[in-house]
């Protein structure tokens, strides 16, 4: 979605952050937002209010990149504003035509100290072309190679502010996401180039935090999930030796494709919980969870409650995430820009269609009808479609998908 697109969440509706605000706690979001800002697409007031957005669907604060480092506009917003804008010199974004007179990637490419392979060539920004353009701002614009320490002094702020209460924080790091462009201290400390740089650099951004909680005392009462949206990409749109460095690496180890995909180098994500005398250290769960059931999860922890509207595919986990339960959820429904998928225990099925496939080389994959039936238990890398060999097993959870679907929620059903 683009930078200028309106927020995704409608105001009101229940979410983590509401709920827990609900129950007593902070709340904050910083990092990388992506989810929209402003009721309507392209009608943000870059040099004014920003409404609605974070601070309207849970976060009391909130020090955020409007979207992601590879689009504009290249500023942050704290809480409603634009944060370090000079009202002399006005922020301007477009996602339609180019502005007149600024250099873009494709007409001043001899400017760039990262070069694009892909579609990231519009508005240079810090010697980077971005997707979108914008203009003017200048005060505002971030520097890449300070991101993460931004960022990470940002979400420990916040900590040390919210230390006599309970708190949530949505950290979000802009690592590893593209454009690839760590501080000089972690630049080339990888033999992966600078994606692998950006992996070493995240790790710092998770230390400091876990620092923070150390040294105000807050880390045997505080739970700490390191998780991501996706799985992983290699190229994705800039000339970064992401490819050329790879060497023997697996960055989805023995699962299929990566980002965008809907199989399970897509959708299978990490998922890391520390929380000292609640989770054992260093144990390891096969246990079926979805990051759609935190909201479910943190509520119970916290004391809140869940209308019956509330979160209508979210449950509650604690189990699960406490190592209390080593089946977990019955089923999960998985999702990718193409289509859905169902896991219930050892299967897993895709609906027919068209979906993205390969890493790191992306490609194109047809799943014909009946759909495709792996055992993921046996068959990690989704090699051998089962689908003819168990057409019970596909039938059924295709039903079971579509009833799902059809349902609109899976919570109290």
């Amino acid at each position: 979605m683009p930078g200028d697109a309106a927020l995704l969440i409608d105001p009101g509706r229940a979410t983590m952050p509401s709920l827990l605000r609900q129950a007593g706690y902070a709340t904050a979001a910083v990092g990388k937002w992506h989810l929209g800002l402003g009721a309507e697409r392209g009608a943000q007031d870059w040099n004014g209010e920003l409404r609605p957005g974070p601070l309207e669907i849970g976060f009391e604060y909130c020090f955020i990149m409007p979207s992601t480092g590879d689009r504009v506009p290249c500023v942050y917003v704290e809480n409603r504003r634009v944060a370090n804008l000079d009202p002399a010199d006005p922020l301007e974004v477009s996602y339609g035509k180019p502005f007149e007179g600024e250099p873009t990637g494709v007409t001043h490419r001899h400017l760039l100290k990262q070069d694009w392979r892909s579609g990231h060539n519009d508005s240079i920004v810090n010697g980077i072309s971005r997707i979108g353009f914008m203009k003017g701002g200048r005060s505002a614009h971030w520097i890449d190679e300070e991101m993460a320490d931004t960022l990470a002094g940002k979400a420990v702020e916040f900590i040390e502010r919210s230390k006599d209460k309970p708190f949530f924080l949505y950290f979000a790091t802009h690592d590893i996401h593209v454009p690839r462009v760590p501080a000089p201290r972690f630049a080339g400390v990888s033999p992966m180039g600078p994606r692998g740089d950006a992996i070493v650099q995240f790790d710092f951004q998770v230390g400091a935090v876990l620092e923070a909680l150390d040294r105000l005392g807050l880390a045997q009462n505080t739970l700490v999930i390191v998780t991501s949206d996706n799985g992983p990409v290699i190229n994705d749109g800039y000339q970064d030796q992401s490819e050329e460095r790879l060497g023997a690496h697996r960055a989805a180890g023995p699962h299929r494709a990566g980002k965008y995909s809907i199989f399970e180098g897509g959708t299978r994500i990490p998922f890391v919980a520390r929380w000292p005398g609640r989770i054992r250290a260093g144990s390891v769960s096969a246990a079926a969870f979805s990051q759609v059931d935190l909201a479910a999860t943190f509520a119970a922890l916290a004391g809140a409650e869940l209308a019956a509207e509330d979160c209508p595919d979210s449950l509650d986990a604690r189990a699960a995430l406490l190592g209390e339960d080593a089946r977990g959820r019955s089923h999960i429904i998985e999702h990718s820009p193409q289509g859905l998928s169902i896991r219930a225990g050892d299967w897993k099925y895709i609906l027919p269609g068209t979906y993205s496939d390969g890493l790191p080389i992306r490609i194109r994959t047809e799943i014909a009808e009946p759909g495709a039936l792996y055992n993921v238990s046996r068959d990690p890398g989704e090699t051998e479609n089962l689908a003819a060999a168990h057409p019970d097993a596909a039938r059924e959870l295709r039903a079971e998908l579509e009833r799902i679907r059809e349902a609109g929620r899976t919570r109290g059903e």
